[in-house]
């Protein structure tokens, strides 16, 4: 009895989880819908707002799948800003000061 418990148990470590309790990955929340054309293309975004943002430094963008937004890092001053820009059309969400 203790022998199949045991073979059980260490089955159910190594077995892959199911797809719908694996993590989601936003990098490929984007670029799925990115190929479906539903949001645009990180150098799109990028293209439109690092003009606005000459006076800092760009990290780099996060995209954020549930809310369909690009969060873009930038430093200036010593100071971590960030921009959110709705992924469908491109229109500036927020900016930090």
């Amino acid at each position: 009895m203790r022998k199949l418990l045991l073979s059980c148990l260490a089955g159910a470590l190594i077995a892959p989880m199911p797809i719908a309790a694996q993590p989601r990955s936003d990098q490929g929340e984007a670029r799925k819908e990115m190929q479906a054309g539903n949001i645009l293309r990180s150098r799109e975004i990028e293209a439109r707002i690092l003009p606005t943002m000459r006076d800092a430094e760009y990290l780099g963008f996060a995209y954020d799948a549930t809310a369909m937004a690009y969060r873009l890092k930038f430093i200036r001053d010593g100071r971590v800003l960030f921009v959110d820009v709705d992924a469908r059309t491109g229109r500036v969400l927020r900016r930090t000061q």
